[in-house]
């Protein structure tokens, strides 16, 4: 893999940390504590209200672990390492680093 694939794969991270972090931005209002107050609302509502409360913490999770596979394919550019499975050592396919440049297995490993 040459120099400017490498660079490639970097603004294409660094544009996915750049989504990540709008998206968290977006979410963060939606993981607050819900109030249930009885008066003011339904029943029905605030088990959505609570619902949506528990689907919003999920995607934050999700992000979360997004964010940490981005941030470890950013330090393995920096070290040199970036292409190369951590369990076999062999180079990923630049078909399978164009589709998630944040994977760290080639597909051998990665199916088990």
């Amino acid at each position: 893999m040459d120099d400017a694939e490498i660079e490639r794969f970097r603004q294409q991270l660094s544009q996915m940390l750049k989504a990540l972090s709008i998206g968290e931005d977006l979410g963060r209002d939606a993981t607050r504590t819900v109030t249930l107050d009885q008066q003011a609302v339904g029943r029905l509502s605030r088990m959505d209200a609570l619902q949506q409360q528990a689907m919003a913490k999920a995607q934050s999770a999700r992000r979360a672990q997004s964010l940490t596979r981005i941030q470890a394919a950013l330090a393995r550019i920096d070290n040199g390492e970036f292409g190369y499975c951590l369990d076999c050592g062999d180079a990923i396919s630049a078909k399978r680093l164009g589709l998630d440049p944040a994977v760290p297995k080639c597909i051998s490993c990665a199916r088990g």
